[in-house]
């Protein structure tokens, strides 16, 4: 009968499990002077290729997490990274002091089986143990159930033992990898190149949120973590690189909820000689083919919603947008005080600061975003929100921008790259004024940038994908902290 913890009396077991410490340490037998295993073979490729394997000798090492049977006949089952597999273990084949020993372990020891692979009468594949030895002792027992609403704070605080008890957890964070590891794959066979930029700046812009401050010691300066990788990749792009990318952590001092946290993966990618129709582009064939190699399919369901990625995304501007779900039509409205006054008879509030193109996305975030389930390309977004973005030839008020978005989640963001100084020097300088009137996600006036851009920097397109999204999508996981392997979380009291 399998042994499972008792999690009444915790206390107890945990001293009965430091007692059986100090007994194998008086036996010559402390497992923690071990400093290697003798493994060989993952429990997966035995179990994918049998045939071959079959009555041949192996080694294998992991987690022991269940432990069944009596007397002289013990069953349990080992896991490590690639999965579980059974042992089988006879008093006969280990004699009485090495069966002893065994009949010792607990569940969560690490443990190294040596032995033969065979499939049992129940055509259950298992290795016959023909030497055993204990390499870490578990001296906390795993809990019966590690999931559930009542634990969820728990499995984040201690995702280690999440990832032991949840086999679906580990299978999001693999996933994970295998789509980081994707996309790089995928842009440099597109010939971009990776760069790395600073995670400390003087002077944080690229996008509008408030930043990080800390302070540096040796310059007695005082610096902000990065919310944008954006400033440092122009750069690149005026260097010559024409194609760059980066994937990193970016940090914001915002709140927390689903879908937010204040550390988060950003990749950012600028490409000369293009505009934000090629970004659409290569945004479509990206997605498209994440989806097919990660999960081998361009459909993707995420709770319960169907998304189809094999389809040509659909493109539409903000205006027609918010024409179509709210039914006003910006193209008519002219004046700050008309769409003050279709603001007001809709019950959009806004603040004094916000201009007509401010009220237009303030409409959008009202009446669209939630509509926008399908991949779909919402474009040409009001200057005022914009102050990075290339103005629209046939109409200045507007730019060359697109957010992608999934679920009604934005997924990414790009632009036509401003790459005119004295336009961007104009904008930083309405962006000071916002900070001014109390803005704290405005953007200040980076000089050595305006100074990169008046060297010349060329045509260019650029996006930001949030990484983190795109993971959720793809796994079905319902919030942000559940493809955040340690997300943020408000210390505990012995933490501080």
């Amino acid at each position: 009968m399998e042994q499972k913890p008792q999690q009444s009396n915790t206390s107890d077991v945990i001293k009965v499990r430091y007692e059986k410490l100090e007994a194998l340490k008086e036996a010559g037998r402390d497992p923690f002077v071990i400093t290697t295993s003798a493994r060989d073979i993952l429990t997966e490729t035995i179990k994918n290729n049998f045939e071959e394997y079959e009555n041949k000798d192996v080694c294998v090492a992991g987690r022991l997490l269940s432990k069944r049977g009596k007397g002289k006949v013990s069953f349990m089952d080992l896991w490590d990274r690639s999965g579980k597999i059974q042992i089988f273990a006879k008093f006969d084949d280990l004699g009485e002091e090495e069966y002893g020993f065994l009949k010792k372990w607990d569940i969560g020891d690490i443990v190294e089986v040596k032995g033969f692979v065979f499939k049992t009468q129940m055509g259950e594949i298992s290795i016959h143990a023909k030497e055993v030895k204990l390499l870490s002792k578990s001296l906390k027992p795993l809990p019966e159930k590690y999931h559930g609403l009542t634990n969820t704070d728990l499995r984040y605080r201690q995702r280690y033992v999440d990832l032991i008890i949840n086999p679906e957890v580990k299978d999001t964070f693999i996933k994970r990898s295998k789509i980081i590891s994707t996309i790089r794959k995928y842009l440099d066979s597109q010939g971009f190149m990776e760069v790395e930029t600073p995670m400390l700046v003087s002077n944080a812009g690229g996008a509008s949120a408030r930043p990080f401050e800390t302070h540096f010691n040796a310059l007695d300066e005082d610096l902000k973590l990065r919310i944008s990788l954006e400033l440092y990749l122009k750069r690149l792009i005026v260097g010559g690189l024409e194609k760059v990318y980066e994937i990193g952590r970016v940090f914001r001092n915002e709140g927390l909820d689903t879908r937010h946290n204040p550390e988060f993966t950003l990749m950012e990618l600028y490409q000369a000689y293009t505009d934000y129709h090629g970004m659409m582009d290569l945004t479509e064939n990206l997605y498209r083919h994440v989806a097919q190699e990660v999960l081998g399919t361009t459909t993707i369901v995420y709770n319960g919603i169907e998304m189809d990625l094999g389809k040509p995304f659909e493109r539409i501007t903000m205006v027609d947008a918010v024409k179509k779900y709210a039914g006003v039509d910006f193209n008519k409205i002219h004046t700050l005080k008309e769409a003050r006054a279709i603001a007001k008879e809709k019950g959009v509030e806004y603040e004094e600061r916000h201009k007509k193109g401010d009220i237009l996305n303030l409409f959008f975030e009202a009446f669209v975003e939630e509509h926008l389930i399908q991949p779909t390309f919402l474009m040409d977004h009001p200057i005022e929100i914009s102050p990075l973005t290339k103005k629209k030839p046939e109409n200045p008020e507007y730019v060359e921008r697109f957010e992608f978005f999934m679920n009604g989640w934005e997924m990414a963001n790009a632009y036509s790259e401003l790459n005119d100084p004295i336009d961007q020097r104009a904008r930083f300088k309405a962006q000071e004024e916002l900070l001014a009137q109390g803005d704290e996600e405005a953007n200040r006036t980076d000089e050595d940038f305006l100074n990169a851009l008046e060297i010349g920097m060329p045509p260019t397109g650029g996006i930001g994908f949030g990484i983190d999204r795109m993971c959720m999508l793809l796994t079905n996981a319902p919030a942000i902290r559940d493809v955040l392997l340690f997300p943020t979380m408000k210390s505990l009291p012995n933490d501080k």
